[in-house]
């Protein structure tokens, strides 16, 4: 976006060295993912779902029982890029940080008697069609009631901030034109 390759005075090479960007990163086009990497990842999704415990070296085990070998490395990678990691707990789970600032959990005792009382969100992946897909939702509490929702291709800040901007603004709109109906 900062390099104009139709600049007439500044080279591109010249453009890049002023804003600090080597010339093989303008240069650079990324490959994506393969059909075999998409094959792998719904294999592994597979997996995943059966066995949600099972880690990056697991799932591997369980396709080389298969016949499919892979180096955990790339397994690892490609659980990372889905966003799926070992449900199990974790080292020194229960002793806490000294240095970390406790917070108290707000909604313990508050009964929740109304709409717009309190509002959650969730994201949680889908396998699609060649990939995979990410749904965020905003839901109140009391009604159930979905506020927004945003589907997107990659697990980004962007979508989540538009999913609740649109419930901040669309909200109450929508949750008294659909019980007022």
């Amino acid at each position: 976006m900062l390099i104009e390759s139709t600049n007439s005075v500044l080279t591109i090479k010249e453009q890049c060295s002023l804003i600090e960007l080597n010339l093989s990163s303008y240069y650079y086009q990324p490959l994506g993912i393969t059909e075999e990497g998409l094959e792998l990842m719904a294999k592994i999704d597979r997996i995943y779902t059966k066995t949600p415990f099972y880690g990056i070296r697991e799932i591997t085990e369980e396709l080389r029982r298969h016949g499919d070998i892979y180096n955990h490395k790339r397994i690892g990678r490609l659980m990372h890029l889905i966003g799926i990691q070992a449900v199990t707990p974790k080292r020194n789970l229960s002793k806490p940080n000294k240095d970390h600032l406790v917070y108290p959990h707000l909604l313990r005792d508050v009964q929740i008697t109304a709409t717009n009382q309190v509002w959650s969100t969730n994201i949680t992946y889908l396998p699609i069609y060649k990939g995979y897909a990410y749904l965020v939702a905003v839901i109140d509490w009391f009604s159930k009631f979905v506020l927004s929702w945003e589907l997107s291709t990659g697990l980004d800040v962007y979508f989540c901030l538009e999913a609740l901007d649109r419930a901040l603004r669309q909200g109450l709109q929508d949750y008294f034109y659909f019980y007022n109906y």
